[in-house]
Formats: C-alpha cells, structure tokens, sequence
C-alpha cells in the first residue's frame, strides 16, 4: 500500500478508535497505562538495540552533539520512560470534570465538562522518549494519536510505540487508538497536513524549521510548541551567588533543550562584579560566549579574549542548543525586557533580584509562556509542573499555554438539562 493510502487509513481508523477510547473508565486507562509501563522496562534490551541502529546512522551523518544527545536512549531513559506512564496513571482524569455549572432563571440547568479532543497529530523530531509521553498522555485524557517522528529515531519510534499499542490492547483500550508512520519519506508528513477530515489537532515538536513548516502548510488546526530562545536577567539588586548558580544549571545542565537559556542579561551596576565570576564557571563548563561590547570589555585578559566573540544581532535571535551564551550587558531593567520582547520567543523567562517591585514589574511586562522570579527557566517541564509529563510547551495564546499536560488535551462542550423549555 503506498505512503498516502496508508497514512490515510491510519487516521481514519485511530479517529473511529478514538470515538471508543472517550467512553473508557479512568480505572481503565490507569490500569492499560501501568501496564504499557511493564511493558517497556521488560523490552529494554530490545529497545536500546534499535535505538543503536538510529545512533549508529546519526553519527554518519555527523549529526550535532545536541542532537545526539536527544537521540541516545540508555537503561535510565527507559526507566524514567516508564515512569513517567506510571505518574500519568496516578493523575486524576480530567474528562468528564466539570468546569462550570448554574441555572438560568427559566429553569435550565448548564454545565460546562471537559472532553477528548479526538485524534491528535503529534510531528516530532530526535527524541524518542517524545513517543511514549505523547502515547500516555494522549490515551489518559482519552485522544487517539498519530505519530510521525523524526528519520534520525525511527527504529527507536517504532519498537516503543508497536510496545505501548500491544500492552494497551490487552487491557481493553481500543486497537488502533496508537499508531505511528513508519517511513522517514517527507510525503508521511505532507499527508497529515490534509487530514483535517480525521485529525483534530497537530502539535509539532521540534526546531523552528519544523515548527513554521507545519503552522505554514497545515490544514489542521495547530497547537504551536515553539523554540526556546529563553533569557536570564541579573539585576542590580541580584544575589549574586544565587544569579551564578541559576546561570550554570539553566545553562549547562542540559543545553539542547528547549528550556535551557540562549541569552544572559546583566544590569551594568553589577555587571564588573558578576561577570567575571560567572565567566570563570561557565568557562570550566566549555560554554563559549558571544558578549556585546561592554561584556567583553570587562571580560578582556590574555586568557579571555580569545573566548569572548562579539554578539551579532542574529545570536540574540539564536536558539543555540548547545554551550554558546550570548551576553549583553543592559542600562535598565526597561532595556532588559526591550530586549526580551524583540528577541525572544515567548517561552521562558527569568530575573534573579530581591527587589519586590522589580520582580512584580519583570512579570507584570514580560509576554512568555512561563516568567521566573530567582528560578532556572530549566523548570519549564511537564514533569517539573506535576503534569506527570507534557506534550510540549505551548508558546501561543489559544488553545493552550506553557506546558501542556492532561487537561491541556481537552477540550470543552455544554450540555443542558430542561424539563420542557422552549425559547419565546
């Protein structure tokens, strides 16, 4: 069957599916979730053998070191895999939840209950742990899903997808309710675009490349999780100790992530004493900095000046995923968010300070999906969220915003409850 008659089949039967999953019981769903968990941690061995085969491709290809990153799985990965299955399982069920309810004066009676929004289109690229989030969540909260991940883990997709849709069938969830394209050919993609007929909702996970080709060509309305070109401001009345210790963990801890920070912007009152101290840190880390002028004038040394390069106005735009910070050194705090509002992608954002209304002025003015006061934007998570885990991280303003759990892949409807009514 070619690609097309295939991709087609697979939407039509996960959205009859899905019609079924909707009714299920949480006890269920919970029950199906704890056992897919089972599943995954007895399939390790199996597992990492096919994720070497992605690796092994990769590194061919000379794919970047974050990207490899994403890609590796190992026996802790699959662990937190399966754990993450179990978190979702211990999760209250949102559907069926009544979000609102009164009664008018002529005697109806309103409710307003959350739902599934049917079947949900998942494009994602690199990490296959993506697939198992995306699976339990979407089953949990009721959804049918259609995965198309990335050519670089496609081995890795499958085995853990075919896993978790054999483990639900045996406790009752509906055969065809999970299902994943099986070919790396760009034409499995381009087809999802135009299922608007099946599929309910697309959600792309991935680079901006990825992100602006689905909102551009889709058809199907899409839940934009966007890049995360994500700041860390240090003002004047910063704690300086605890401003070098946020810089490092949003930084260094995991730098290929979405919510790691691309950009350090530093007040200048304490820009001579900061800098300095933090550079020595980030340097034992390998972390190469792109400084504006006046960072890399403090910066200057023999030793230093050959690290510090000079910030181009693309690299205030970059999503560097890698140990690359750019650095600029701000008058005001109305030239850090300034600069926050032009280049950053309405993610995460973060100000370390003590000062009571600069922090109420910093949350109050800047426009992202999640603003920080003293806290690494490396919480932005799912997970971290108690959400069990997400399904990404939503920058837009409709449907939903930041991290997307459960509740986030429900919708709402009304019903009404009369004894004879009609409208005069």
């Amino acid at each position: 069957m070619e690609v097309k008659a295939r991709v087609i089949k697979m939407a039509r039967d996960a959205k009859d599916a899905s019609k079924i999953l909707a009714g299920l019981s949480a006890r269920l769903k919970d029950e199906a979730l704890r056992h897919m968990a089972d599943s995954i941690e007895k399939r390790t061995e199996e597992i990492l053998k096919e994720n070497k085969k992605d690796l092994m491709v990769a590194e061919e290809k000379n794919l970047s070191r974050p990207m490899l990153e994403r890609l590796t799985l190992n026996i802790d990965k699959v662990k937190e895999m399966a754990q993450g299955l179990r978190k979702v399982a211990s999760i209250d069920d949102p559907v069926g939840e009544i979000v609102a309810g009164w009664k008018r004066p002529n005697g109806l009676q309103i409710l307003k209950i959350r739902i599934p929004l049917g079947l949900v289109g998942i494009i994602y690229e690199s990490r296959p742990d993506v697939t198992a989030d995306s699976i339990g969540l979407c089953v949990k909260s009721g959804n049918s899903v259609l995965l198309r991940g990335g050519s670089e883990s496609l081995n890795s997709n499958i085995i853990i997808a075919h896993t978790l849709a054999r483990a639900s069938e045996e406790k009752g969830i509906p055969k065809n309710c999970i299902q994943i394209v099986e070919t790396s050919d760009r034409e499995g993609v381009e087809i999802m675009f135009k299922l608007n007929e099946y599929i309910d909702v697309l959600i792309p996970r991935g680079g901006a490349e990825l992100i602006n080709l689905v909102k551009s060509e889709s058809e199907v309305p899409v839940i934009e999780t966007g890049i995360g070109n994500c700041h860390l401001y240090v003002d004047k009345d910063a704690d300086l100790k605890m401003a070098i210790e946020i810089c490092l963990n949003a930084k260094v801890q995991r730098p290929g992530v979405c919510n790691a920070i691309e950009t350090l912007l530093v007040h200048k009152d304490i820009a001579n004493k900061y800098l300095p101290q933090v550079y020595e840190k980030l340097r034992g880390y390998g972390v190469e900095i792109r400084g504006c002028i006046d960072t890399r004038r403090i910066l200057k040394g023999s030793a230093r000046k050959r690290i510090i390069k000079k910030a181009t106005e693309e690299d205030w735009y970059n999503e560097f995923l890698d140990l690359i910070l750019a650095v600029k050194v701000v008058d005001t705090l109305q030239e850090a968010i300034e600069h926050i509002s032009r280049y950053g992608s309405k993610h995460s954002e973060a100000i370390i300070t003590n000062n009571y209304l600069t922090a109420q002025e910093f949350l109050r003015q800047v426009d992202a999906a999640v603003v920080y006061v003293n806290a690494s934007t490396r919480f932005t998570d799912g997970g971290e969220f108690g959400m069990g885990s997400e399904i990404g991280i939503s920058t837009q303003k409709l449907h939903a915003r930041g991290p997307m759990g459960l509740r986030e892949l429900t919708t709402t409807k009304y019903i009404i409850f009369g004894n004879g009514q009609v409208r005069q």
